[in-house]
């Protein structure tokens, strides 16, 4: 090794050896007659000094020409530091050099290698391999090697086996938009990454690989936001001759394991919801319960006394924001607009404050006595200093929109605490989806999902009351993990297909492997994927999942530090029998 020690270890116990520093330089300090260097590696920090008339003159003039992000080699002695750092773990020691080194000489760097940095997100795209040596990012990376590591040692204790699934694979009709790959070797025909190893894992149930995971990239080629990149990565896992009780205790008791590792505590147990619960009282199938305001549904409450907004619409819904009841006409007004906005889709607010002595004024009383505002109060159970905040309208609209006003009025009070966790299982969600467009079903997670057994008469007659034996695991209102227990039955697949939309012909063409593997002894099976990406943002506080992941794309999907996506050549368009490029690529 080049070096004897790193830049972060060294403490008052090494005082007097003689160590070999390797790193970079991370600033100097020339104060005439001392000049201080810091030297950073991966591991931390560490104070050189070169004094006059201790230090020789001409290492002393060496290093006042060494720039940022030199990387060098410095032997020398350890010694006490005078002006002790206690903000530094080096903070105690120094080093007095005896030899320094230039390994490679560095250019001015486009920004400040530092904490808080002055480059902007697309400088340090394009210069990622710089940004990775900035702390925060290394520590983010960090964060997410010790998850990856609590979660290989928890399924390898519980008996899981890891697999490496194909990643060239078949294009699939269902979910997102497959990335493809054209074959060289078969004209015309294209592989297609995929968007998970669902049907791999299955057929390794069907070959008796009864535990299987997988830390997993994935590939979707839709739109990005904070939480998405094209290419990401899963937990995938599977089990055999299970139930979706074991599943949930198995799944949980890693997450738990996580948060003792990596977090320092135990968050307990999780707590369930049935999917019609979480609609009914937050409007979301991901509700953030680290907070109250629970939905209050007002229909026998205020329909039929004159209000047309109200007795028009098909459902009034309220919640209850305890003690905020001194909001400011402005701010008031600051929620209406919220609510209009087009992502909200709300036509507008109703509110209603509960004075101190207990009466209701609102901004509709011309319509209500006090009599019947007293009913609102009681059925919010609001009291003195609470704010009522009312929407009206279509059922799923209202609550979609009654939902974001919950979440902004959590974050304006502070309720989404980052370091306060409150992980959820929801259960029992719809198999289907109807979309009124296509005039047809569509699977609401996959169409490999098992309905609940005692819901399998309906899928001839009522397929849209059919519940799923899924569940998904919600930590702050972020989807974190999901899966289901599959169908395993020939028969049941099959029909699961025609439900879909799929013709015998179309199943067999694109699914027939897996129908033909359930002829041969397909056990019971289920399993679940983790968003291990999101998993990391959110154990790192953080609302982008880019900073967790070691080279990303911006948001066009593009990797600015190596130019990609990017053209190819004609030779190689014509070697794969793709004639002309794609008019909208020119």
């Amino acid at each position: 090794m080049l070096r004897t020690n790193t830049c972060g270890e060294l403490r008052l116990a090494n005082v007097g050896q003689t160590v070999t520093l390797c790193g970079w330089v991370q600033r100097t300090r020339d104060k005439g007659a001392v000049l201080y260097l810091d030297l950073r590696d991966r591991y931390g920090l560490t104070q050189v000094v070169f004094e006059q008339g201790v230090e020789a003159d001409e290492l002393r003039e060496q290093a006042r020409n060494l720039g940022r992000e030199f990387v060098v080699s410095i032997t020398g002695r350890v010694a006490e530091r005078y002006n002790k750092n206690p903000n530094l773990p080096t903070g105690d020691i120094e080093i007095r050099p005896e030899t320094l080194q230039v390994l490679n000489p560095a250019k001015l760097p486009p920004f400040l290698i530092e904490d808080e940095t002055d480059g902007g997100d697309d400088l340090r795209m394009k210069y990622r391999y710089l940004d990775l040596r900035r702390n925060p990012v290394r520590r983010n990376l960090e964060l997410r090697h010790r998850l990856a590591q609590s979660v290989r040692r928890y399924l390898d204790n519980q008996g899981f086996l890891e697999v490496e699934t194909p990643v060239l694979i078949k294009s699939t009709p269902e979910g997102a938009r497959d990335f493809v790959v054209p074959s060289r070797m078969n004209p015309g025909q294209f592989y297609a990454l995929p968007q998970s190893p669902q049907t791999f894992k299955q057929l390794l149930m069907v070959s008796g690989f009864d535990r299987y995971f997988q830390i997993v990239k994935c590939f979707r080629d839709e739109d990005l936001r904070a939480d998405r990149q094209p290419e990401f990565t899963q937990i995938d896992c599977e089990m055999a001759f299970v139930t979706q009780e074991d599943i949930l205790q198995t799944f949980e008791g890693m997450t738990r394991q996580m948060f003792v590792e990596v977090k320092g505590f135990d968050p307990g147990e999780f707590p369930r919801m049935t999917y019609a619960d979480a609609m009914r009282l937050y409007g979301s199938d991901k509700p953030d319960t680290r907070f109250a305001m629970q939905f209050v549904e007002l229909n026998d409450v205020v329909k039929g006394h004159g209000f047309p907004v109200f007795d028009s619409a098909e459902l009034v819904v309220g919640i209850n924001a305890a003690t905020c009841a001194q909001f400011t006409r402005k701010q008031l007004d600051e929620l209406t607009d919220f609510v209009k906005r087009p992502q909200v889709g709300a036509t507008g607010l109703v509110y209603a404050r509960v004075e101190q002595d207990g009466n209701v004024k609102s901004s509709v009383d011309k319509f209500y006595s006090q009599e019947l505002l007293q009913q609102w109060k009681a059925a919010f159970n609001a009291n003195p200093g609470d704010l009522l905040l009312i929407l009206a309208g279509p059922a799923d609209k209202t609550r979609k929109a009654l939902n974001e006003l919950r979440l902004e009025m959590g974050q304006r009070l502070g309720l989404r605490n980052k370091e306060d966790f409150r992980p959820l299982w929801v259960v029992d969600f719809p198999l289907l989806e109807f979309n009124e467009e296509d005039g047809r079903y569509y699977a609401m997670h996959h169409p490999f999902t098992s309905p609940k057994p005692e819901d399998i008469p309906l899928l001839e007659t009522n397929p849209g009351q059919v519940r799923a034996n899924a569940y998904d695991l919600v930590i702050n209102g972020t989807e974190i993990g999901g899966g289901s227990i599959r169908i395993h039955d020939r028969a049941v697949q099959a029909s699961m297909f025609k439900l879909l939309g799929f013709s015998e012909e179309e199943a067999k063409a694109q699914f027939g492997f897996l129908l033909d593997a359930f002829e041969y002894g397909a056990p019971p099976h289920g399993g679940i994927a983790f968003g291990f990406d999101r998993l990391c943002s959110m154990f790192g506080g953080a609302d982008s999942i880019r900073d967790f992941i070691a080279f990303p794309k911006n948001n066009s999907g593009r990797d600015v530090m190596i130019d990609s996506p990017s053209e190819i050549s004609s030779a190689q368009l014509k070697e794969l029998s793709i004639d002309t490029k794609v008019e909208a690529a020119k």
